[in-house]
């Protein structure tokens, strides 16, 4: 049988039935297939069922992998089939698009790298997918440029508004493209749009592979996209593609297999080549007979997983619907938008947030592929996948919660795996801070697998072959380029989290070099608490903290050294910020030792002593001086009472009190004295001050809880009225004695 050029979309289950009963027919001697001619070697995987797709090719630059770039295939994906079929029967099958190499080093003449599958990824905060084209969908290029859509002028020629509805009536629905109908269609468009550059570089090469291959067989199978078959059929002189071709560079690239998702499939994710629907496009491809009830049935397996009724009496109505509207619509078959429809109308009951389930889990879907084990691969990720597997901790597309308690030897692998990902840029795991445990044994996360992770893996193989060993050297490096304490800092609370021991050291070094040039108290003051936290809980972890207690010893000398001139002369938001760090730092030195904490409440002690304090500190001095004991009540009213007087303005008093109380008025409540004190000051300002002193009174009683500001207004409203006590119940013993011997035996010894 003489060449044959079956013209696809990508992506298409009805493009897929089509080519595989096409080359089963031709029995072709060689297939050539749109891609990336670097990938050949890889091609001989698709034989070993352990490639189960969605799976995609990944490929990188070598010396720089953040250039990289996606082919991805679905089990439906006329590519995927095509080679399968000549892998099972012996059929030699290679790539033959321009390839990758030339497309991320451009020319001699245009030195920047053609904007091919991808010529950057490094450019935003993950690679975009990048493949071949759908019929006519465009070139590889995520941001296509191509100006016109040939499905969609077909599907308006046609009639139809919605070109994915026209193809799904013309070819998924009918099992069998007609190949050399679409490629006319494809020329007559071709004639009447420009040229796209890529696609002449890309074609060009596509015809100097067909004459190559032409040299040493006669029965050839090529599949594509369809808007190239009209380019590859046209004579052109292979001198004109041998131009075109010249002063082409190459940059050194790298493939491999990685995992995919539907979820990166479809359209809207930034993949030109991608489908709105891969869930419903698998269901096409895998499903035999039987596509609407079996459709409607797996909606309603998705609605009772959430606890939502749906019978069998509600799939029967709604396959009956379905059927019903792609008559009146003029359908060969119901299809997807159809099957919505009697979805919204009887399984969903008209509730969108069950229709937008469906399609979550259903229409695009979450199936995520699978590679074999030993496929070539970076040490790292080689090294993550066995991790994953004696960890058990498989990775999926579907979000899910993971809740780990950290004195089982699994979980607290599992949680430092966790953390040196993302010390590595591969935030697989989320921390859950709304489902934080009780205690500092438990951890919750948010697990989620995203195929652009392959690459991060990628980048991040350059620290290391391992993931600790790669973590730990990332650690470092930020480390010795921190600018600030606080960066360094952080990076102390990492290595707890993450047990990089060894990256204790270069950490501690780095930490003590910035806060010997670091002058400014707040900033000595926010790196306490993270450390504190690190000394604290390490053994919760297990983890070796080396010398970072001296290192704290010292921080918290130089704090309490600079404080007093540091509270000096402050306006209210840098009166309002040191007393936050105030808050962390006392609340951090109280997880110390007595040894630690007696220097800094002395430090606080003479501190709120002083007559130049802002209102804001001076109140809260005192509340921590006299939450840790050091201040009796009937000091702590005495000092109340000064700024409260008629002499001191209303603002100064207020600010007292918000700093007294910021937090809390548990206080209020157990004290008369305080509470008459407060309630007296406020009864006298004067009416044109409280205006100015509301905002503050607002923001102080506001923090309290409701229980609190409800029992504070009980005692407030009480005041001057007699207290009126309840008689006290008269005991009768008898009858108490009674249930003696039964409380006995539920006690489990004799009571008297």
């Amino acid at each position: 049988m003489p060449e044959q050029l079956y013209g696809i979309r990508h992506h298409g289950p009805g493009s897929a039935r089509a080519v595989v009963a096409a080359l089963a027919e031709q029995r072709p001697d060689i297939l050539l297939v749109e891609g990336p001619p670097e990938a050949d070697e890889l091609l001989r995987w698709m034989a070993d069922e352990r490639l189960e797709p969605p799976v995609a090719l990944l490929g990188y630059a070598t010396d720089d992998p953040r250039r990289a770039g996606f082919w991805p295939f679905a089990v439906f994906s006329p590519e995927w089939q095509a080679i399968r079929w000549a892998v099972a029967h012996d059929v030699p099958v290679r790539f033959f698009d321009l390839p990758y190499a030339y497309r991320l080093a451009g020319s001699d003449d245009d030195p920047s790298p053609e904007n091919g599958d991808r010529p950057d990824a490094g450019s935003g905060d993950r690679p975009e997918a990048a493949a071949g084209p759908e019929a006519g969908a465009g070139t590889d290029d995520p941001l296509p440029r191509r100006p016109v859509d040939p499905i969609g002028e077909l599907a308006a020629a046609a009639g139809y508004d919605d070109p994915e509805r026209w193809w799904e009536d013309v070819v998924e629905h009918r099992g069998a493209p007609a190949f050399p109908a679409i490629a006319e269609a494809m020329a007559a468009i071709r004639d009447g749009v420009p040229d796209d550059p890529d696609d002449l570089l890309r074609e060009a090469h596509m015809r100097t592979v067909l004459r190559q291959v032409r040299r040493s067989h006669d029965n050839i199978a090529v599949v594509c996209g369809a808007w190239h078959v009209p380019a590859l059929t046209r004579k052109v002189p292979a001198s004109a593609d041998t131009a075109l071709l010249k002063g082409r560079r190459k940059t050194k690239v790298t493939f491999t297999w990685v995992p995919w998702t539907y979820g990166r499939l479809a359209s809207w994710q930034g993949y030109a080549a991608g489908v709105r629907s891969p869930g419903w496009y698998h269901h096409l491809f895998t499903s035999e007979n039987e596509v609407v009830a079996r459709w409607l049935v797996a909606a309603a397996g998705v609605l009772r997983d959430e606890g939502v009724p749906a019978s069998s009496a509600h799939v029967i109505e709604a396959a009956r619907l379905a059927e019903t509207l792609a008559t009146l619509r003029g359908r060969p078959l119901a299809g997807l938008t159809e099957l919505t429809d009697a979805s919204a109308a009887v399984l969903c009951e008209g509730d969108p947030l069950r229709l937008e389930l469906i399609g979550r889990r259903l229409v695009v879907g979450e199936r995520l592929g699978g590679v074999p084990d030993d496929m070539p691969a970076v040490p790292l990720a080689r090294d993550l996948a066995t991790q994953q597997r004696s960890l058990r901790l498989k990775p999926e597309a579907l979000e899910r919660e993971l809740d780990l308690d950290l004195r089982r030897d699994n979980d607290l692998a599992r949680s430092r795996l966790l953390h040196r990902l993302r010390v590595l840029g591969v935030p697989w795991g989320e921390s859950d801070r709304r489902r934080r445990g009780t205690g500092t044994f438990r951890e919750q996360w948010r697990l989620r697998w995203q195929p652009e992770f392959a690459v991060r893996l990628v980048e991040a193989s350059a620290h290391g072959t391992t993931v600790v060993s790669a973590a730990t050297a990332a650690v470092a490096a930020t480390a010795r380029a921190a600018d600030h304490l606080a960066e360094v800092t952080a990076l102390v609370e990492v290595c707890l989290l993450a047990d990089l021991p060894d990256a204790y050291p270069p950490v501690l070094r780095a930490l003590d070099t910035r806060a010997a040039l670091d002058a400014d108290v707040a900033h000595l003051m926010a790196a306490i608490p993270p450390l504190v936290r690190t000394l604290r809980y390490g053994d919760v972890r297990r983890s070796e903290l080396g010398g970072l207690a001296e290192v704290t010893t010292g921080l918290l000398a130089r704090v309490r050294a600079g404080l007093p001139a540091a509270v000096v002369g402050l306006a209210d938001q840098a009166a309002r910020d040191l007393r936050g760090h105030l808050d962390e730092v006392h609340a951090a030195v109280n997880l110390l030792d007595e040894d630690a904490r007696e220097p800094w409440l002395d430090t606080l002690a003479s501190l709120a002593d002083r007559d130049d304090l802002h209102g804001l500190l001076a109140g809260r001095l005192v509340r921590l001086l006299h939450d840790a004991g050091r201040l009796e009540r009937a000091e702590v009213r005495r000092r109340m009472g000064l700024p409260l007087t008629a002499g001191v303005a209303p603002a100064d008093g207020a600010a007292w009190v918000e700093g007294f109380l910021g937090g809390g008025g548990l206080l209020l409540v157990h004290d008369d004295a305080l509470l008459s004190l407060v309630d007296e000051w406020l009864a006298g300002v004067p009416a044109d001050s409280f205006t100015e002193v509301l905002p503050l009174l607002r923001r102080t009683f506001g923090s309290f809880a409701a229980g609190e500001r409800r029992a504070i207004g009980d005692r407030v409203a009480q005041r001057g009225r007699p207290v009126h006590r309840a008689p006290a119940a008269d005991l009768d013993h008898d009858r108490a004695a009674a249930v003696l011997p039964t409380l006995g035996i539920l006690l489990g010894r004799e009571l008297r």
